[in-house]
């Protein structure tokens, strides 16, 4: 006999009542014929599950461990089999995307939730993402990468989406947040707060910093509600995206020159079907965050060389 998930149902039913008539009456079984299972599977794993006396059932360690795989196995077949309901009933087209945090995720989804269900995963780690994709347990992963960088993972097909200056975020009672453009010179005097990740960012950031004459002061490596927390209370600058939407009480500002940029790009492992059309609705979100963001327009009129590049 193999294991089969009914008898992990019955090992749970067991635990969650605390005895093995209690356990019964909820499966709607005679006692002797629930106990005769019981022992069954207790033979089929090698020893018992419970300790049963007149207090009721109480699990063995042997029993902890069965507990534990099916605390994490039951629901996941659960979810198993309503997906595989959905998608035999509905779209054929399904996404998984994986992606590190930014503003095109948001809209990729939205467009294309219109063709199938969509799965999303989030991690800071570009790597990560990259190999779940390699290894197809994502379809797709949308990253960031420094300026010319390439982004990890060999086997991927990786194209840009789009690539952005990099503005910084004040808080609105910041001495320099009513000005319109500033040079990365005019915050040296600042502390920074930046979301972790794997990519050379940090190395660029530190080479672009030393070009404009200091070396940047307390970096504080943390998530994304704190590094807002620290810009609005003036404890630190951040550093963004020129897509990004500011958060209320924060300011954002361009950097003249662009000394830094953000290269947004999806990839695919090589096998992976109508890559080109999701890549085309992958650009068309980032278009729109750049439509939305409220000073990409007056960066770009202040810098329309550098703007042309992009």
């Amino acid at each position: 006999m193999d294991l089969e998930l009914r008898h992990l149902r019955i090992v749970r039913a067991v635990a969650d009542a605390g005895s093995v008539s209690k356990a019964a009456t909820r499966l709607g079984l005679a006692q002797p014929a629930l106990t005769a299972q019981l022992k069954r599977i207790e033979r089929l794993l090698g020893g018992p599950l419970f300790e049963r006396d007149r207090t009721g059932a109480r699990p063995t360690p042997l029993g902890e461990l069965v507990l534990d795989r099916a605390r994490v196995l039951l629901p996941a077949a659960k979810e198993l089999q309503e997906e595989a309901v959905r998608f035999a009933n509905g779209p054929t087209t399904r996404f998984r995307i994986g992606a590190t945090s930014g503003a095109i995720l948001g809209g990729l989804v939205e467009r294309l939730t219109a063709h199938g269900p969509v799965r999303t995963c989030t991690s800071w780690s570009a790597r990560e993402l990259a190999t779940m994709t390699e290894l197809g347990r994502l379809d797709y992963a949308l990253v960031g990468v420094c300026g010319d960088s390439g982004p990890p993972g060999d086997s991927i097909s990786w194209t840009t989406i789009g690539v952005d200056p990099v503005f910084v975020l004040l808080g609105l009672g910041h001495r320099l947040s009513g000005e319109k453009e500033l040079d990365l010179a005019e915050l040296a005097e600042e502390s920074w707060a930046v979301n972790p990740g794997d990519g050379c960012f940090g190395d660029c950031f530190a080479t672009a910093c030393t070009r404009a004459g200091f070396t940047p002061g307390t970096i504080y490596e943390t998530d994304v509600a704190t590094c807002v927390h620290l810009a609005r209370i003036g404890r630190a600058a951040i550093l963004c995206q020129a897509t990004h939407q500011p958060a209320p009480g924060l300011v954002m500002i361009p950097l003249r020159g662009a000394p830094l940029r953000w290269r947004h790009v999806l990839g695919w492992h090589p096998a992976t079907p109508g890559a080109s059309w999701v890549l085309a609705q992958a650009r068309q979100a980032h278009a729109e965050a750049v439509r939305q963001s409220p000073v990409y327009d007056a960066w770009l009129a202040h810098n329309p060389a550098i703007g042309a590049k992009w």
